[in-house]
């Protein structure tokens, strides 16, 4: 078997060659020519995959690394008889483990309690709902909204309204201490969601709160948030995906309390995971039977032992997501050299998730929740 697959895939090269010929290209390399021959390809989201790219190709299998698939043009390889696969969820934990740490330095930064506030989740997939289990580990009082999901759950009854878990946008804006976005990003649809966070949205907010995007960069209105952000209708804003990337806007980058390059779910182990759930999907399509699949062993952290000795137990918890995980160092970074947007993401320094740590000296009345969120205590 022929496999195409992008050099940029992290932990690819090596494990791969288990299941077949395997030749490695950069994603913008992907040519007409150059998958001609090939029975699968594995790939992110560099290259359109399309009719102009796969016709009169021999691919069985398109394999994605990634949780979304636009760059996928479903239709046609339906069509023609070509599957394909994502990622779903790989990244999930490591969005957590950012949207943690940003509340956790929010809270921090302007003085207030987590337990006190309430936390609007727009988005419950994958992703969202490991926000959800996060938050309610931290105390706050959770909101949820996902309208496809409610009526996959719930249904549609005419005349009939059922006791749900999840409420409207609206009560979201009028409850809301922080926002946080977690949808796919789609133009078209009752449910639509592109620039689902725009200026008649931040007119409608009635507590001023935080807002946190690390979904896609057009989910929210940028130039709406900015001018959100200058008339007091928002009280700060956590950015990761931006409209216009790389070109960011500059003016509200340095706006932003927490601002980063589209790297939220950039973890070892989220990376490590999409590579793997690439490579199962590949075993089971083809039906080559690889048991065990030979995996990698993910480098340590360099500071796998976290001493919380001499850290009040008031700030265990903090202290113990930053050192995983420090949303500030990428802030600063950003806003000196915002030209640097896309060297930032492809020079990512090594991630570890909280199990990756060992935690020391932790305060009885911390080590719940830590244990919760998933730290070896």
């Amino acid at each position: 078997m022929k496999i195409l697959a992008d050099a940029h895939i992290p932990y690819l090269r090596g494990i791969a060659e288990q299941f077949g010929e395997v030749e490695y290209l950069p994603g913008n390399q992907f040519t007409k020519e150059a998958i001609g021959d090939k029975d699968a390809l594995i790939v992110r989201t560099v290259t359109h995959f399309g009719k102009d790219i796969l016709e009169g190709s021999s691919v069985k299998l398109i394999c994605s690394a990634t949780i979304g698939f636009d760059h996928i043009d479903t239709r046609y390889c339906d069509a023609t008889g070509i599957a394909w696969r994502t990622a779903p969820g790989c990244n999930a934990n490591s969005v957590e483990q950012y949207v943690t740490a940003s509340l956790l330095y929010m809270a921090d930064k302007y003085g207030f309690r987590l337990e006190e506030k309430s936390i609007g989740i727009i988005g419950v997939g994958n992703v969202g709902s490991k926000v959800e289990t996060a938050c309610r580990k931290l105390g706050m009082h959770v909101l949820l909204n996902d309208p496809p999901r409610e009526e996959r759950e719930v249904g549609e009854k005419p005349g009939v309204k059922g006791k749900t878990a999840f409420v409207d946008l609206d009560t979201i804006k009028k409850e809301a201490d922080i926002i946080t976005l977690h949808t796919p990003l789609t133009k078209t649809g009752r449910h639509k969601t592109y620039h689902l966070a725009d200026e008649y949205f931040f007119d409608a907010l009635d507590k001023k709160p935080f807002i946190i995007n690390s979904c896609r960069g057009s989910v929210v209105d940028n130039p709406a948030m900015k001018k959100a952000l200058k008339t007091g209708k928002l009280a700060g804003a956590v950015i990761d995906c931006w409209e216009n990337e790389p070109d960011i806007d500059r003016e509200l980058l340095e706006m932003a309390d927490i601002a980063t390059p589209h790297i939220a779910g950039y973890s070892a182990d989220g990376k490590w995971t999409a590579t793997k759930m690439s490579l199962d999907n590949l075993n089971e399509f083809f039906e080559l039977g690889i048991h065990p699949i030979q995996f990698i062993q993910l480098p340590q952290p360099n500071n796998p032992v976290i001493d919380l000795r001499e850290i009040e137990p008031a700030h265990q918890l903090a202290y113990s997501v930053w050192q995983t995980y420090n949303p500030m160092m990428e802030t600063v970074n950003l806003k000196k050299n915002p030209d640097k947007f896309y060297w930032f993401r492809s020079h990512y320094p090594l991630r570890r998730e909280y199990g990756a740590y060992k935690l020391k000296n932790a305060d009885s009345s911390v080590v719940p929740v830590l244990k919760q969120l998933g730290f070896n205590v």
